[in-house]
């Protein structure tokens, strides 16, 4: 059976964006070291024995079934990864992150370039402070002393405040921040697979799009002339009464909403389909249903050629897209990069899906939810 350490870790940054370093740092160890259990509050204190930037620290619970050594190997790794450069002199210096190993169960280490419990660990007030949060009656295996005995006689005057950040020990507890993910993209791009996929992994709300109840779909995709008009108000007033139906309350039960369509593709498809006069009526009606529903925390836009797009729309059998001309698709895709454009404020990823495909390749969607990751955390942590 395999055996389970639990190790504490102290994690420190000063360079760039420092709650970034750190969550970035959390979700690092979840992947390559074991499962982070508890995470500290973030504190701040000035640089300790060298002129620099005030630091954010904080302590980790991680449960783990590396040893020490390998547990070292991947810290280290990680932060390598995120753009630690360690000076070869023997001072301290200023870093993006900074990872000590302060406790593995009670053991005793003495190894070259590994030391537990970490040897400074009784001299450092913000290490202690954030220990105290996550194991204030731990006890150091040498000094039989728990943390709190430790804190109370360490000599390390130094200012070290509590603040109000926090850091999400794993992606779930992350990606629950978002409250509202839209999945986007063109005809056949794979919105409602990539949503459906994120919303059973991190246990999200599915909100789908209902194209399938539509009456004057398939007769648009016959006579787009006649009944565009009759196609676009009707999916405009569905969408409207679905987003506030669906988005206006959370269910208790999951961690946040993912759908796959945002309401502003009505207006993008309109703007392909009405005639002039009738996209001018349709946008004044469209602008008073905007200002009313819920708007994405994130906007993620599934970029994909249109070559491909034809061949998925051809893949999937629905016997009414079969018509439908690259042409057609391409004004779509103007459409959505417009508006994108036409929206900085709003948080948006575009992720190009040329070369991944992520339904048949788990390793592409790790990769996609690796860059929605990324833009999660650039989103939720200004430093």
């Amino acid at each position: 059976m395999e055996q389970h350490h639990k190790a504490y870790l102290s994690l420190g940054s000063n360079l760039g964006n420092r709650l970034q370093n750190l969550q970035k740092g959390v979700l690092a160890i979840n992947k390559t070291v074991g499962s982070v259990v508890k995470v500290s509050a973030v504190y701040e204190n000035p640089a300790l024995g060298f002129e620099g930037a005030d630091f954010l620290n904080i302590c980790l619970t991680v449960d783990t079934a590396l040893p020490p050594l390998a547990i070292l190997e991947r810290t280290l790794e990680i932060e390598q990864q995120l753009g630690r450069k360690r000076d070869q002199g023997t001072g301290y210096s200023s870093r993006t992150l900074d990872i000590d190993i302060i406790y593995v169960d009670r053991l005793v280490v003495s190894e070259t370039g590994l030391k537990i419990p970490h040897p400074k660990l009784t001299e450092r007030n913000f290490v202690l402070k954030p220990l105290a949060d996550i194991a204030p009656q731990f006890y150091h295996p040498i000094l039989n002393k728990d943390t709190r005995n430790l804190l109370q006689e360490c000599r390390d005057q130094s200012v070290l405040e509590k603040t109000r950040k926090k850091i999400y020990k794993d992606s779930g507890a992350l990606w629950s921040q978002l409250q509202f993910l839209a999945i986007e993209g063109n005809i056949g791009a794979g919105k409602t697979s990539l949503a459906k996929k994120i919303a059973e992994d991190f246990n999200a709300k599915l909100v789908l799009e209902r194209y399938a109840d539509n009456p004057f779909l398939p007769k648009f995709y016959e006579d787009q002339s006649r009944y565009a008009f009759s196609l676009e108000m009707s999916f405009l007033a569905d969408r409207y009464q679905q987003f506030m139906d669906d988005t206006s309350q959370f269910d208790l039960f999951k961690s946040f909403m993912v759908s796959d369509y945002d309401i502003f593709k009505s207006l993008i498809f309109a703007q392909v389909t009405l005639q002039k006069d009738e996209f001018e009526l349709y946008r004044k009606v469209f602008n008073f249903m905007y200002k009313e529903v819920r708007k994405p925390g994130l906007y993620v836009y599934l970029n994909q050629n249109t070559e491909q797009l034809v061949r998925n729309i051809k893949n999937r059998g629905r016997t009414y897209e079969q018509g439908i001309a690259p042409a057609y698709l391409q004004k779509i895709h103007q459409g959505y990069i417009d508006f994108m454009k036409s929206h900085p404020s709003q948080q948006t990823l575009v992720i190009d899906l040329e070369h991944l495909n992520f339904v048949a390749h788990p390793k592409d969607y790790e990769t996609l939810l690796e860059l929605m990751e990324q833009k999660i955390v650039q989103t939720l942590f200004q430093d």
